[in-house]
């Protein structure tokens, strides 16, 4: 009960940040790109921004719950056991606050600008590529867009660790740029999420990564109501039970790759003044690049700012590249997959591309640089 009330009183204690301006990744200290180098090289002696919990470990759990942010975590700490019960601290992701950009950040270690998946959907040779899926309007593009053209960094240092992740993930094109060259150890129920990993360590795997998607799938089908407080206490007692299960000299790390935003029905078309000026889009729903046409840029900028800013930070690509949104240097292939102007919501809006469709319509989004988006935990547990 003791460390319970620690935590929760840690959380308590977190100052929100305000979302007057985009809130920007913290690429040189408290980011979940810098995790993965302190759990497999140097966990004995983690920066401060780590909670503690890694003195004398033998075994390290990493497991990354997509979706799951910080400010959506605090606010229903009161249904929660398993969580409140780690030693916790916030910190950031990387931009844009998506799940290909952020799970291949904290696999390589590497921010955005330097690995390359920039976005969910990405231009690429004048094509865009949806990373997740890895189609373009032509199909599965894995032998025309090679995911290892795209994505070449080692995951975790090269080391091989077992990676925990559902058995319809193993083949895709979005895993082998991310996860490429790891042990593959697939799971099929939630349940057996946590047995596999029971199993890597009864083994004596030093190193286990392990991913679970579903509070992200709840979150965009139904927003941030009862049925994601229902997934997170879900989540929350498997958590629960992941420690209990813990053997002596093993830790659990726990942190996410984005927060959300309950958008509902808040779907904005960018003003026809801006469509006019613009090629192609990619990107998020909240963090829209504009593709220009052909000397339009200046204009595209102007014309953004001037029917989009009341609910966006809409900012030129250079001022994202000034400013290190994508950490502090950007690769020529990175930069080729930009837009010259982004629309990054500010209010919980999400922009409309006829060209980005889904199964659904999406309640809850991600992708833009508020802190509800950009803040996500960092939990560590002991048995």
């Amino acid at each position: 009960m003791g460390d319970q009330l620690a935590a929760s009183a840690q959380w308590a204690s977190t100052v929100a940040v305000a979302d007057d301006k985009p809130v920007l990744p913290d690429y040189a200290g408290a980011c979940n790109a810098n995790i993965v180098d302190v759990l497999i090289n140097d966990p004995e002696n983690a920066p401060d921004w780590f909670p503690p919990g890694l003195e004398d470990v033998d075994q390290i759990v990493f497991l990354v719950l997509d979706g799951l942010g910080w400010e959506q975590m605090v606010a229903r700490q009161h249904l929660l056991r398993g969580f409140t019960k780690m030693q916790a601290a916030p910190i950031t992701t990387v931009a844009p606050t998506t799940t290909a950009t952020a799970l291949t950040s904290i696999t390589t270690g590497l921010p955005p600008g330097e690995h390359g998946v920039i976005g969910y959907r990405m231009s690429v040779d004048s094509e865009i590529l949806n990373v997740l899926r890895w189609t373009t309007a032509k199909g599965d593009a894995r032998e025309a867009i090679p995911p290892e053209s795209i994505q070449s960094e080692v995951a975790f240092g090269g080391q091989r660790p077992p990676v925990v992740v559902r058995a319809e993930f193993r083949d895709t094109g979005f895993t082998r740029a991310h996860l490429g060259g790891c042990r593959h150890v697939p799971y099929r129920m939630n349940s057996t999420l946590v047995a596999e990993i029971g199993h890597q360590l009864q083994a004596g795997e030093p190193f286990v990564y392990a991913y679970y998607d579903g509070i992200d799938k709840v979150a965009h089908e139904y927003g941030l109501n009862s049925f994601y407080d229902a997934e997170l206490v879900f989540v929350d007692r498997f958590v629960e039970y992941l420690i209990e299960q813990l053997p002596a000299g093993a830790a659990l790390v726990i942190t996410a790759d984005h927060g959300h935003v309950d958008v509902g029905s808040r779907v904005v078309m960018p003003n026809s003044e801006v469509l006019s000026k613009v090629a192609w889009q990619s990107g998020e729903a909240r963090f829209r690049w504009l593709h220009a046409r052909p000397g339009s840029q200046s204009d595209l900028l102007a014309a953004a700012t001037q029917f989009h800013s009341d609910v966006a930070w809409v900012v030129s690509k250079e001022q994202t590249l000034d400013e290190g949104w994508f950490g502090p240097k950007v690769l020529p292939a990175a930069l080729d997959r930009l837009g010259d102007v982004a629309l990054v919501a500010r209010e919980p809006i999400a922009f409309e591309d006829v060209a980005d469709t889904g199964p659904f319509v999406l309640q809850g989004r991600h992708g833009s640089m508020t802190s509800a988006e950009v803040m996500v935990p960092l939990l560590i547990a002991r048995n």
